[in-house]
């Protein structure tokens, strides 16, 4: 027996081999939930044939999806904690074993990315490792001796004939069960995302957009309207609740994406913070509650929302990887929001205030494209990830957007000419403040992007931002004095 055949023998008999469980212990995130959204965005007919393939076994559901998905493991996130226990296990000579019920082209991409595995035990096209299945997978490979880490009620039996466990990520109910059949070797406790967290994943800061539905409240000066107070608040929250379904999915659809940001890839999805089940059982029950919500204002303000949820859709799926479409589609559901306050109200809109709303809007979309174009031109990139765009493109989305930030003006200008105008104000001539405010607040916005000061969301960065804050206080102002104050 040779010298490194003596200290294996030595470690193995002082350590007994560390089996590993790949999805919700070594990285958080489901590899196989993972795997079905990719097929889906880049094959969308290969959805038809999921519920063909779960019929023949899972087994051979994997394997149909890992040969059509292509699954990367390239930005996949793992747990950092565990990854250091097992880098120092292997340093001290242990075996470590990869033992999944992932498909064995992704488990093995994984081993060949960590460098920590002696071997891999995964499924393939006649077997599903799970459960009884891994158990005698791994008895057939290292024998009796043995410590197994995994999180989930499928791994109890295998605990339960294991030497010690290592718990990664297990909820209180599983460690409880787990602690009572078998010694517990280690434990990285699960960290539940916070509130914040979910309020991140669910963007409660862009409901602040859905405000949008107040305007024709504003613009009618009706806003002292009991009735049509509370429908808007109703109609805020319905909008604001499916708004967060949709960005849901849309980060689920883009989570690839987000992972190859320098920002993104620490979203609750994509850090895997929030597992992906948790995300689309949250998605549905708040897209229930948002359309409960809007049958009880009316049936139109309900189909306003449903076709909002459908454009909102199809840009995520598909419009948002085409260049200017994705910035005009944005433009119109800005505008989409405030036709539904104008319907859950009964209130009717101007020309000049769509108008004015689509200019504004196509210039705001134009600002958040710009400037992730700028932070990639800053970091060496040269196209956009997941978007139809290239730093070259810049040349013309500079003058696109301010020349659309002034056409808003222009038109604000001609609608304080307007007859209706110039009789429904008191002060009109108060509104010109208005006038020279947007133009300052659009320009300063534009200046920040040039200098890679500005956050990828302008909303952000109004809320954030003290000249922004102040020149909009003004135009509340300037509006309020120019409709109720009689200075003369």
């Amino acid at each position: 027996m040779n010298q490194a055949s003596s200290l294996l023998l030595n470690a193995e008999s002082e350590y007994p081999p560390l089996i590993v469980d790949l999805d919700g212990t070594l990285t958080p995130t489901d590899t196989l939930i993972e795997s079905i959204i990719r097929l889906v965005k880049h094959n969308p007919l290969d959805a038809l044939k999921l519920p063909f393939w779960i019929l023949k076994g899972r087994a051979i559901f994997k394997s149909n999806i890992a040969s059509r998905a292509n699954f990367s493991v390239e930005n996949l996130p793992y747990r950092q904690p565990f990854v250091e226990y097992l880098r120092s296990e292997k340093d001290k000579g242990r075996r470590i074993i990869l033992a999944t019920a992932a498909h064995r082209s992704i488990a093995e991409s994984v081993a060949a990315q960590l460098g920590l595995f002696d071997s891999v035990l995964a499924s393939e096209e006649g077997r599903n490792l799970k459960g009884t299945v891994k158990l005698a997978a791994i008895r057939e490979k290292v024998g009796e001796r043995f410590v197994y880490a995994g999180d989930s009620v499928a791994d109890l039996p295998i605990w339960k004939e294991a030497e010690a466990a290592v718990l990664v990520g297990a909820s209180t109910r599983v460690s409880k069960a787990a602690r009572l059949i078998a010694p517990i070797e280690r434990e990285f406790p699960r960290v539940n995302p916070s509130l914040m967290i979910w309020f991140r994943a669910l963007r409660v800061h862009q409901w602040l957009k859905n405000l949008l539905l107040f305007v024709p409240l504003l613009t009618a000066f009706s806003f002292f309207d009991a009735v049509n107070l509370t429908t808007t608040i109703v109609a805020f929250f319905a909008f604001s609740l499916a708004a967060s379904a949709t960005y849901v999915v849309n980060d689920l659809w883009d989570i690839e994406n987000d992972r190859s940001h320098p920002r993104k890839r620490n979203r609750p999805f994509a850090s895997g913070t929030i597992p992906i089940p948790a995300g689309i059982t949250v998605a549905g029950g708040t897209l229930i509650v948002a359309l409960i919500l809007a049958s009880f204002i009316s049936k139109g303000f309900l189909l306003m929302l449903l076709l909002y949820i459908a454009l909102t859709s199809v840009y995520s799926l598909v419009l948002k990887e085409y260049v200017l479409i994705d910035v005009l589609t944005l433009s119109l559901l800005y505008t989409f929001r405030i036709l539904a306050g104008a319907i859950a109200t009964n209130i009717s809109t101007s020309s000049w205030l769509l108008a004015f709303s689509v200019f504004i809007f196509f210039s705001l979309a134009l600002v958040k494209r710009c400037s992730e174009l700028v932070s990639l031109d800053q970091s060496g990139g040269e196209a956009a990830c997941g978007r139809d765009y290239r730093v070259t493109d810049l040349i013309v989305l500079w003058p696109l957007g301010i020349g659309a930030a002034l056409c808003a003006v222009v038109v604000f200008g001609l609608f304080l000419s307007s007859a209706e105008t110039q009789a429904r104000y008191v002060n009109v001539e108060f509104l010109w403040l208005v006038a020279i405010s947007l133009i300052y607040w659009l320009s300063r916005l534009w200046i920040k992007t040039a200098r890679g000061e500005m956050h990828d969301d302008p909303l952000i960065f109004a809320i954030k931002d003290l000249g922004s804050r102040v020149t909009i206080i003004v135009m509340i102002l300037a509006t309020f004095v120019a409709h109720s104050v009689n200075i003369g």
